[in-house]
């Protein structure tokens, strides 16, 4: 083809940016499959396929799509349309294309002139032309012209609502008979072949005036058919035909008249002259040909290359950003309890995938949120690396000839905090909610949403909705355009409206529009995105806008890799941004404009708390992570929201106790973070202490398994407890119990009762029960790494869009 010498020369001379961005955009190098493409050639020939260019028409906006079928249009009306050809393709070999984009240039300047008279100024037309030459969905052409890929010429009649060529209808729907009798009702004569009756019924309807001319006679039901066909689309249910291998229709089926006809006239008048052809069983369209002469001249259109604005619009209070802004908050505050808990407490993953629903409530429990949210932190922090199920390791095989050790039971793996936990856990709630936005972006499902009403909701789901990301990109993008002040208002009208913007943005929403749930999605995606602070009142925060920054820098395309997810959660602006993100300049601006909105809508975390008589703690805000933890280790929470509060209890401080507090240390500590000009209430102090008094009277040593205690009035009030009879204790001194039960089951029970025991080791030392922390590796790739479900790449073949750009200029 002529196109190729001139786009291989021009993908030659692209800055490595800006070619790792086009190859990124197109999927490359796993779209190729097993091509290799190791020359511009070789890349420029990939472009040009059809499953190459749809990928790029699917990536831009709706207002991009309406000016290549514009152009696409004035090519199809120059030239006459390309038949989409039967082609079987494969991965090694991909199909020719139909046709040479240089044998279909369409003028620019009468593109130009035909989109002003529409109402389009003619340098947002020339600006938006300018972006599809960048993406090379206008390929490189002579000075003046515009060439599309080929795909867009097969497109364009569809497009324009156009039917297929007479020809291609004739060959497909009739034998010869009805070809002949089709020629004879046109007045083409008696033809000996079907070949010359076809080219005579073609060059007939290839007539503008002729066609006029004929339907200007036709019937009244006729005309009125044609009204309804001719604008598009061009199909119609009729009775007029039958197949000729009986009540079976298949792909492959002829077609003849019905005896009889189908009892409307207009029908049969328009079949009897071939104005329609037979699809399907009971269906008909209506030729290209008799659609263009119908037509007329084309009226000059006005694509919609901005988004139209938004009407359904309410007025944000005074305080929505400070809304917004607690949102995120709260939000990176439940994330990191959640977490917590599964650091101390990690859960085990079903075989059949997910987690129990009784571990989520155990984890909502104790995090003190709901079950939904609940899962939706848990999804979130796989999908951004701070965690990851961990299974653990086989046992060994058995040594010796001839003997087989029998196979354990496999432990089920569990799901545990990863290795950048620790760093996460201890960074600022900017640093916490910025791996959690990044993830939400991009991660393809939207994980509140749940249509199965028979199943019950798990975490730990595979991400598998191909309309999540588009639709979240479409609904935030749509949000953008709003005027200051104002928000998307509530209800079923601006939902609509909301969701018909969102097309606009990301035009692949509107295949599944009329048979997927997009209502139900874009509900659950407006409530996550303002549960996380990106939206408040029907508006996009500053954290909105940076994730829609991100999303249009392409970060969705590095998927199951999580742009920013593995930041340094403790750097600031454009410092450590992650693996792969220095050579992706755009990525990475966006990637730091989010950390920055961030860090600049969550205030600092609170250091101090105030200490009420009532043996609570107040803190305002956010707390410090050293902080949330001394207090989460001597007391519980009680409240959140704009504050968060603990309440210390003689129960709380015994559990202090036993991870090896004492009391001076206890009050030491919380005197030290008290708000300044307080001090610790008597009430508060009084009470560690006289807990601290308590704690240890009772020990329980490690052996298997003996109480014993310095006071034999209580060894002899524990012997005698009957909820204690499961222990089978055995008094065997003044100041010895002698358990049946291991130490930690005896511990359990002890405390059950009421009593404060503690560990005690064969040495006489106390054991403080600590639990080991236990980390998984993260299962997210980093930017430059060959993505998990596509498999290992192919060797010799480059893995990312990067290595491939830089083989690709390395022979420049």
């Amino acid at each position: 083809m002529r196109v190729l010498p001139a786009l291989e020369q021009w993908l030659a001379e692209l800055p490595g940016e800006r070619l790792t961005a086009l190859l990124e955009e197109r999927a490359l190098p796993r779209a190729a499959g097993y091509s290799p493409v190791r020359t511009f050639r070789q890349l420029a020939e990939h472009l040009l396929t059809d499953e190459s260019a749809e990928r790029a028409v699917a990536a831009g906006t709706g207002g991009e799509a309406e000016l290549l079928a514009c152009v696409a249009a004035r090519a199809l009306e120059a030239y006459g349309p390309v038949p989409a050809a039967e082609r079987q393709t494969y991965a090694w070999r991909p199909a020719p294309p139909p046709v040479d984009p240089y044998t279909r240039l369409v003028p620019e300047a009468e593109v130009l002139d035909w989109l002003e008279r529409g109402g389009t100024p003619r340098e947002r037309t020339a600006e938006s032309l300018r972006r599809l030459r960048e993406r090379v969905l206008v390929l490189p052409a002579p000075s003046g012209q515009l060439a599309l890929p080929p795909l867009l010429h097969t497109w364009a009649a569809r497009m324009d609502g156009y039917g297929r060529p007479a020809d291609t209808l004739l060959t497909q729907a009739y034998n010869a008979p009805e070809i002949k009798r089709i020629a004879a009702v046109l007045g083409a004569g008696e033809l000996r072949t079907r070949a010359d009756a076809q080219a005579a019924i073609g060059a007939l309807l290839a007539d503008a005036d002729r066609v006029r001319e004929m339907v200007a006679g036709a019937p009244a039901d006729a005309h009125a058919l044609l009204d309804h066909m001719v604008p598009g689309p061009p199909l119609m249910r009729t009775h007029c035909f039958v197949s000729r291998d009986g009540g079976y229709a298949g792909p492959e089926s002829k077609y003849t008249f019905r005896e009889g006809g189908s009892g409307d006239e207009g029908t049969d008048w328009l079949a009897a002259r071939g104005m329609v052809v037979p699809v399907g069983p009971d269906l008909v369209e209506l030729p290209y040909e008799v659609g263009r002469a119908l037509r007329g001249d084309l009226p000059a259109p006005s694509p919609s290359l901005d988004p139209e604005p938004l009407t359904c619009l309410t007025r944000l209070p005074r305080e929505w950003a400070g809304e917004g802004a607690v949102a995120a908050g709260a939000a990176a505050w439940r994330a990191e309890l959640v977490l917590r808990e599964l650091a101390a407490h990690p859960v085990a993953v079903r075989k059949a995938g997910g987690i129990a629903v009784r571990d989520t409530r155990r984890l909502a429990k104790a995090a003190g949120t709901s079950e939904e949210h609940t899962r939706l932190w848990l999804d979130l922090a796989v999908n951004a690396g701070l965690a990851a199920p961990h299974a653990e390791k086989e046992a060994p095989a058995a040594r010796g000839r001839g003997r087989r050790r029998p196979e354990s039971p496999k432990e089920p793996a569990r799901l545990l905090p990863s290795e950048r936990y620790d760093a996460w856990a201890a960074a600022t709630p900017a640093g916490k909610l910025l791996p959690l936005v990044a993830a939400w972006a991009v991660v393809p499902e939207v994980f509140t949403y749940w249509p199965e009403e028979d199943e019950t909701p798990v975490a730990l789901i595979s991400p598998q909705d191909p309309y999540a990301v588009p639709l979240r990109h479409g609904v935030l993008g749509a949000l953008a355009t709003l005027p200051d002040g104002q928000g998307s208002a509530a209800g079923e009208e601006a939902r609509e409206e909301l969701l018909a913007r969102a097309v606009w943005f990301r035009p692949v929403l509107m295949t599944p529009y009329e048979e997927e749930d997009l209502e139900g999605r874009l509900e659950a995606t407006l409530t996550e995105a303002e549960l996380l602070g990106l939206t408040a009142h029907g508006a996009l925060t500053p954290v909105g806008r940076a994730v829609v920054g991100l999303l249009e820098a392409g970060a969705a395309r590095h998927y199951p890799a999580v742009p920013g997810a593995d930041a340094d959660p403790a750097a600031a602006g454009a410092d450590r941004l992650g693996e792969g993100m220095a050579e992706r300049p755009a990525l990475a601006e966006a990637v730091s404009a989010l950390r920055e909105a961030l860090r600049s809508t969550l205030p600092a975390p609170s250091t101090t708390a105030r200490f009420q008589a009532d043996s609570t703690a107040t803190v305002t805000g956010t707390p410090a992570p050293d902080l949330a933890a001394l207090l989460s280790a001597v007391g519980d929470i009680e409240s959140e929201g704009h504050a968060v509060v603990w309440r210390i209890t003689p129960a709380s401080l015994r559990r202090a106790f036993d991870a090896g507090w004492d009391a001076d240390g206890i009050l030491d500590r919380l005197a030290a973070v008290c708000r300044p000009g307080t001090e610790l209430p008597q009430p508060l102090t009084y009470t560690v202490k006289d807990v601290a008094r308590g704690h240890g009277r009772l020990r329980v040593v490690r052996s298997a398994c003996c109480v014993r205690s310095e006071d034999t009035t209580l060894i002899a009030e524990v012997a005698a407890v009957r909820g204690l009879a499961k222990l089978g204790l055995r008094r065997i001194a003044p100041t010895v119990l002698i358990s049946t039960a291991p130490p930690d089951e005896t511990l359990a029970a002890l405390r059950a009762a009421g009593y404060a025991p503690a560990l005690e080791a064969e040495t006489g030392t106390t054991v403080l029960e600590r639990v080991p922390a236990q980390r998984s590796r993260p299962m997210v790739p980093t930017l430059d790494q060959a993505h998990p479900q596509y498999g290992e790449p192919v060797r010799g073949l480059p893995s990312s869009a990067r290595e491939m750009a830089a083989q690709l200029t390395a022979g420049r």
